[in-house]
């Protein structure tokens, strides 16, 4: 295992942080107690199990010293943590017995000391750019731990004194810290409540204020004061048994918007793992892939400065899985997939329209739900509820004085369904896929498609230069080498016909011998087209590279693949030429996984600024593809002009839903406009379908300096976008080049797009607030889709400014009152 101290490749620089010793302390009264070290020992295990840790760059544990506990907790504080190492038996568990779910040990100094440390070292490693990114296996956890009290496992707050170097050491001015622990992390609140430079986001379990830590506090209204109102942020599970379709609609409708926005310079996890299935105090139904996720969505934010720091965790099997695939995204690693998520139930549903209810005022992004049409909840799930119900026992101002040792540390009645949960487990760690290729990233180009020219008579935009620029950028920022090579060739007539009719081809061979002239008027019998006698050849080595692709990662030689081809192909109907296209290449190359290798479902998004109407054509009517498309509409006055690409189109009779149109209107669109429609609509639609491979038409004429597009977009944006597809399909994604005809623009945009695939940095996406009319082209299409997927949230009537205005106004009279 590589030492920090020795050279890093930049390319590969994940590093973790553990030591064996922090499996040494041990709960001396209570035999049953979930924190215990076998917690620790199985994720070392496991990690090893799959050689990750030899992967990894190993940062170097260390004691935290005094000052850096004395950060954010009370000299008294550490003072009875100095004097417990040399208590007794006894007087250790007479002092353990004040504090809430806690024991003292004899290690337990020592251990939270390099708990401590080895986090705030991993964290300088990241932040000084040693390594990319990084996981803190320690223990003891740290998120409940307050400034004067240990509690909940938990002696010194591990994330919230690493947050507070990055800001005062480093000098950072915002930190994102996700605590995905099924517990609150109430140490973490109270240290940063009105601290703007923090943005604490906390999913967990509440139950109404029935689950521990117990906490009026902990609900979905305590969103921070002064200057840091809205920076905190709690969405209460007040049911058991959520699952990934309630956290991965958090993440897409609260927090990968407000995340964005924020634009955080670094991202901390408090990584618990018992709201993974099995969990007897989580009671949750999360899956370890679906942790993994977590970890896939998060990377493109903070430049990749993403650090996760273990907290809890208490079915052995799934906390180790858990760990193990997170650490697997960190490192490069192809996401394994989640099952098709659906609708969230109506109880996370009432806390997520909450959540967005009281942070409207805060966030501009949050636009997507208000003043629609209502949606029916069960009676019981208090929808927009205000205030959460009373009469729950807090431990807020009522902090009992002692606690037993013996405390459960779960619900009555869980362990007696502990078998049945535990061969779940089994079942589904045995199912779970872990594709290994042999290369990350593959790249198709030839030189034959640099033939087909305009003969000069219609000046058009669409050009050899294109591709060539692509790859000059490629080999001079390093990134042509570091892809493997797939050799490419040119498709037979039998492929192309699976999106084109055998006329339109033998029509178009016969443009091979003709002259000048003759190929002048043939050319303009068509929309935007330009021939030459190379043109077939051409277009059908693009049509091949584009099948050479799917091939290398199907048959798993590459992880995932990009075809640099030209001409580009998604306007091309069955039987006519047009837009610049000559062979539809993405629909060819999705009819070809499906009857080559018996690929069942297949996502196809086209962000090419223009309408992919020959890819819709061809799959309109085809349940087992998904079309997405993002383009310019401008109420169909923009090429390909009406007909295609109306956001009311939902696809045939048998594929309702299937075809989904987010058509811009009225002015150009920037990052955060398609950043907002990927959060929305692209990512629930793609992950409740759950394909077998995710085709891209990338054309990159949206971006700023595009001769045709008009609109705003940052190469960066592209590579965000790739970024969030990654987590589909088990990592099978194709990019295969459309339009884009700014030779800079293009080729800057589709590197960003190689680099993410490779799983490289990106830059960050500044003012991620999308237009209004970005907000409501976005609705539209929510407002046709929703009666075809489960997974659009929500069309509910939210308060208005005004209301949420008196409501501010009444909480904060209540408050000085109290």
């Amino acid at each position: 295992m590589a030492s920090v101290s020795e050279e890093v490749s930049p390319y590969n620089r994940t590093g973790v942080v553990y030591d064996e010793l922090m499996s040494s302390h041990y709960h001396m009264w209570n035999e049953a107690f979930t924190e215990k070290p076998e917690r620790y020992t199985g994720i070392i295990e496991r990690c090893k199990h799959y050689g990750l840790l030899d992967r990894c760059t190993r940062v170097q544990t260390r004691k935290a010293n005094d000052e850096e506990i004395l950060t954010l907790h009370h000299p008294d504080h550490l003072e009875i943590l100095k004097k417990s190492e040399s208590m007794t038996k006894e007087e250790m568990e007479t002092l353990s017995q004040k504090y809430d779910y806690l024991y003292f040990h004899k290690d337990i100094l020592r251990n939270s000391r390099l708990a401590l440390g080895s986090t705030l070292n991993i964290v300088d490693e990241v932040l000084n750019g040693k390594v990319r990114n990084g996981f803190a296996i320690v223990r003891p956890p740290g998120h409940h731990a307050m400034y004067n009290e240990f509690n909940g496992y938990c002696l010194l707050n591990n994330v919230a004194i690493a947050a507070k170097r990055a800001l005062d050491v480093h000098g950072l001015e915002r930190v994102l810290i996700l605590d995905w622990d099924v517990h609150h992390g109430q140490g973490i609140q109270y240290f940063f409540y009105n601290d703007p430079r923090v943005l604490y986001f906390s999913i967990h379990k509440y139950l109404d204020g029935e689950e521990w830590p117990y906490l009026r506090e902990s609900d979905y209204d305590h969103i921070g004061e002064g200057p840091g109102t809205g920076f905190n942020i709690n969405v209460p599970l007040n049911v058991i048994g959520c699952d990934n379709s309630v956290y991965l609609a958090i993440f897409f409708n609260i927090l990968l918007p407000i995340a964005y926005e924020f634009n955080p310079q670094l991202v901390l996890v408090s990584a618990g793992y018992d709201a993974a299935l099995g969990c007897p105090e989580g009671e949750m139904e999360v899956t370890p892939s679906c942790f993994a996720q977590y970890v896939s969505l998060l990377s493109p934010l903070a430049d990749g400065k993403l650090c996760l720091v273990l907290e809890g965790g208490y079915c052995i099997k799934t906390l180790a899985e858990g760990v193990a695939l997170s650490l697997k995204v960190l490192l490069g690693d192809p996401c394994p997939r989640v099952d098709p998520i659906t609708r969230p139930n109506n109880s996370a549903v009432s806390s997520i329209l909450n959540v967005i209810k009281v942070l409207r005022p805060y966030w501009k992004c949050l636009q997507l739900q208000g003043d629609l049409s209502s949606i029916s909840h069960n009676s019981n799930t208090g929808v927009l509820d205000w205030p959460p119900k009373d009469g729950v026992n807090f431990y807020t101002h009522n902090m009992p004085e002692s606690f037993s040792l013996h405390q459960e540390c779960w619900n009555p009645g869980v362990m007696e369904s502990a078998h049945i949960i535990d061969a779940q487990v089994d079942e589904l760690l045995a199912r779970t896929v872990h594709r290994t290729t042999r290369h990350k990233v593959g790249i198709v180009y030839d030189e034959a498609m640099l033939n087909h020219r305009d003969l000069g008579y219609g000046g058009f935009e669409e050009g050899p230069e294109r591709v060539e620029r692509i790859v000059q950028t490629l080999k001079k920022n390093g990134v042509w080498d570091r892809c493997y090579h797939i050799q490419g060739r040119k498709a037979s007539d039998e492929e192309i016909c699976l999106g084109h009719g055998e006329d339109h081809i033998r029509r178009f061979k016969k443009t091979m011998t003709m002259g000048e002239e003759a190929l002048k008027v043939y050319q303009e019998t068509f929309k935007s087209i330009f021939l030459c006698q190379e043109s077939f050849t051409s277009a059908a080595w693009a049509v091949g590279c584009s099948l050479s692709v799917i091939d290398s990662i199907l048959s798993n030689q590459c992880q995932s693949g990009v075809a640099i081809v030209r001409p580009p192909g998604h306007h091309a109907e069955r039987n006519t030429m047009m837009g610049f296209c000559l062979f539809n290449n993405v629909g060819i190359a999705a009819k070809y996984a499906q009857q080559n290798y018996n690929v069942q479902r297949i996502l196809i998004v086209d962000w090419d600024i223009h309408h992919g109407n020959a890819i819709q054509s061809l799959f309109e009517n085809d349940p087992s593809v998904l079309f997405i498309s993002l383009h310019r509409f401008d109420n169909g006055s923009y090429y390909p002009y009406g007909g295609k690409g109306y956001h009311k189109q939902t696809g045939g009779p048998q594929a309702q839903g299937h075809t989904v149109n987010i058509a811009w209107n009225d002015g150009s669109k920037g990052d955060a406009d398609y950043i907002a429609a990927f959060h929305h609509l692209v990512l629930p639609l793609a992950y409740e379908f759950a394909p077998d491979l995710v085709l891209v038409a990338a054309g990159f004429d949206a971006e700023k300096s595009d001769p045709l597009g008009g609109y705003r977009l940052s190469p960066a944006v592209f590579g965000h976008m790739t970024r969030m597809l990654m987590g589909l399909a088990d990592g099978k994604i194709a990019l295969i080049l459309e339009g884009g005809y700014s030779l800079e623009g293009t080729s800057q945009a589709m590197s960003l797009c190689i680099a993410s695939l490779l799983g490289d940095s990106l830059p960050n996406i500044h003012n991620a607030v999308p237009s209004k009319s970005g907000v409501e082209a976005i609705r539209k299409t929510m407002e046709v889709q929703e009666e075809f997927w489960k997974t659009i949230l929500y069309r509910v009537d939210l308060p208005t400014q005004q209301q949420l205005e008196v409501i501010k106004t009444e909480k904060e009279k209540k408050k000085t009152s109290t």
